[in-house]
Order: structure tokens, then C-alpha cells, then sequence
């Protein structure tokens, strides 16, 4: 019997084949911005039972929420919010068979990210003007 001889390569493909885009790094915030409403709706949850429980829970929930840590997280939660909405656009355009072309599919992908923070800010923004912080 001959030996044949298999030329050695991945299995698979592997990160070494792929080069890293925009698309890849949506896709993957995307899911992770998921996740992320998830624990941001255990939060929603926690605010509306202080505010069921009494002033006391709720000023206590108000403490925690307002400090530094707090607003950080508030302001990933509607990051996360707006990314996942505008990431999901982007899916609804694609599932359309709109923007499929490689470049297309990048600038739709870079305006998404981009618009996503800069809404974000811009609704903390309102949020403390309408408070009269700033």
C-alpha cells in the first residue's frame, strides 16, 4: 500500500485565515449588548421595587445609582440599549438583502457604532439638562 501524504494545515478555519473587520466586531457587540440587557433589566427591575417599597428602599437604590460607579453603569446600560437597536437596523437592512456589498456592509457597520455612542451621550445629556445639572 502507498502512503499518501496530507499536506498539514488547519483543521478548520482559524483565526489566522480571517482578518478581523468592523462586521465581526458588531456581530460580536451585538450579542454581548444582548446579554447586557439582560442584567439592565434586573436593574429596571430593582429601581421599580424601590420605588414600590417605599422612600427608604428608593433612596437607598437612589445611593447606589448615583454614584460614580452607578451612573457608569447606567450610561452602559443605554449604550447598550441604543447599540443593540441600531445593530439590530443593520440586521433588518441585511435581512432585506440591502448593503450586502463588503464596503457597504462596513460603513453601514461604522455608522451604527458611531451613532450609537453619540446618541448615548446625547441622551445623558438631555437627562441632566432636564434635571438642571448642567
Amino acid at each position: 500500500m502507498a502512503e499518501t501524504r496530507q499536506a498539514e494545515r488547519p483543521l478548520s478555519p482559524h483565526l489566522q485565515i480571517y482578518r478581523f473587520t468592523i462586521t465581526m466586531a458588531m456581530s460580536i457587540i451585538h450579542r454581548i449588548t444582548g446579554a447586557g440587557l439582560y442584567v439592565g433589566t434586573l436593574l429596571l427591575a430593582a429601581w421599580l421595587l424601590s420605588v414600590a417599597m417605599g422612600p427608604d428602599a428608593y433612596a437607598s437604590f437612589q445611593s447606589v445609582a448615583g454614584s460614580w460607579i452607578g451612573q457608569l453603569i447606567l450610561f452602559g446600560f443605554t449604550w447598550a440599549l441604543i447599540h443593540h437597536l441600531f445593530s439590530g437596523i443593520r440586521y433588518l437592512m441585511w435581512d432585506n438583502i440591502r448593503a450586502f456589498d463588503n464596503r457597504t456592509a462596513d460603513i453601514i457597520s461604522w455608522i451604527a457604532a458611531v451613532a450609537a455612542f453619540a446618541a448615548a451621550i446625547i441622551v445623558w445629556i438631555v437627562a441632566f439638562k432636564l434635571r438642571g445639572v448642567l
